[in-house]
């Protein structure tokens, strides 16, 4: 174990939450209810927002996830993948979950929920657009949120910088063969060049940006990376929120003719985060991982890169997608939800200790 990696690991997480992210889930509300009063006030606005784009990307947006993304991807130390071997069963259970188990339940429930049991309480023209926000906001695991979700249940930090360096590499070549298939099998066709230009965009430079970033900081000392970090982590959430605005400013109409919508679309989001953490945190116990090895384990299977899945709707389908609501829809329920995960692996500790 190298002695960067370890103070990366240490770290990461940058202490408990904050108050602005406990209270992300309030942000975004008000940022619903704002982006929905400006839409209907200032409509040429936002028209002329949404006709600046290049090649089916929209320029303020594209820089928006930029900030978004960067800082996040600044903390991952591609260095850690050798310490993948330190926990070789906990790792399997995490690729298995995040690859084989959650982008294809989700693409089951969204079939189930959207297509069948909810589909006469939707716009008919957007079910298939729902479906496809659900399945991109699966298939991308969590990257920066599960520092903070690890260090809460008091998750192993190496592991967690491990797992989270090795589901990003797996992303950069996965995400969209992925996305494809699923998108594919729910009947639901896309351009194969948009999605691979989402995938340049939005993970591949945004990586190689970050990285050097990096790199450049530590080469300084680890006292400039840390002082980077304190100064920049905030651009990421306040990127988040501008977007949010813009987005349910395209939004609002839809979501005043039909504001039971969000809720609808909340249910097979909720199942899927509480299934994939059991099924993780289960199959540690079952493989005989430790609990804080379990932890980060069930937690980055229950949470998702939502900032990646926002930039890649609105890409794909446009600012007034349902795609695009769907990805939203992750991130309102994010905070109170994976606290409530978090709360529970850690009530349970004696109970998974136990022989």
């Amino acid at each position: 174990m190298s002695a960067q990696c370890e103070a990366t690991a240490q770290k990461a997480g940058g202490g408990p939450l904050s108050v602005f992210e406990r209270y992300l889930t309030l942000w975004v509300f008000i940022c619903i209810v704002s982006g929905i009063a400006l839409g209907q006030w200032l409509p040429a606005v936002f028209q002329t927002i949404g006709r600046m784009a290049v090649a089916q990307v929209n320029l303020p947006v594209g820089l928006l996830i930029w900030v978004m993304i960067i800082p996040m991807l600044v903390k991952v130390d591609f260095g850690a993948l050798h310490e993948v071997r330190q926990h070789v069963r906990g790792i399997g259970v995490t690729l298995l979950v995040n690859w084989l188990v959650k982008p294809f339940s989700m693409a089951l429930l969204g079939w189930l929920f959207i297509r069948h049991l909810f589909a006469p309480m939707l716009p008919a023209a957007q079910l298939d657009s729902y479906i496809a926000g659900l399945i991109l906001l699966a298939a991308a695991p969590c990257t920066a949120m599960v520092f903070v979700w690890s260090r809460l249940s008091g998750g192993d930090p190496l592991f967690t910088l491990s797992q989270v360096a090795l589901n990003d590499t797996i992303m950069v070549f996965a995400f969209a063969p992925m996305v494809g298939l699923l998108l594919g099998i729910s009947s639901i066709t896309v351009p194969w060049s948009t999605l691979i230009t989402s995938v340049v965009l939005y993970i591949v430079i945004p990586v190689l940006l970050a990285q050097l970033w990096r790199k450049s900081l530590l080469a300084k000392s680890q006292a400039a990376f840390d002082a980077a970090m304190a100064k920049i982590g905030p651009w990421s959430i306040g990127a988040l929120l501008a977007t949010l605005v813009l987005l349910f400013a395209f939004q609002g109409k839809a979501i005043i003719k039909q504001p039971l919508v969000i809720a609808l679309l909340a249910a097979p989001i909720l199942i899927q985060v509480f299934f994939n953490a059991a099924l993780a945190y289960g199959l540690n116990r079952a493989v005989g991982e430790k609990h804080n090895i379990a932890c980060p384990s069930a937690l980055i299977g229950a949470s998702n890169f939502f900032e990646l899945a926002v930039a890649a709707a609105i890409s794909l389908f446009g600012f007034e997608s349902g795609a695009a609501l769907a990805t939203v829809v992750g991130v309102l329920i994010e905070v109170p939800v994976m606290l409530l995960v978090v709360k529970v692996v850690n009530s349970s500790k004696g109970w998974y200790e136990k022989a």
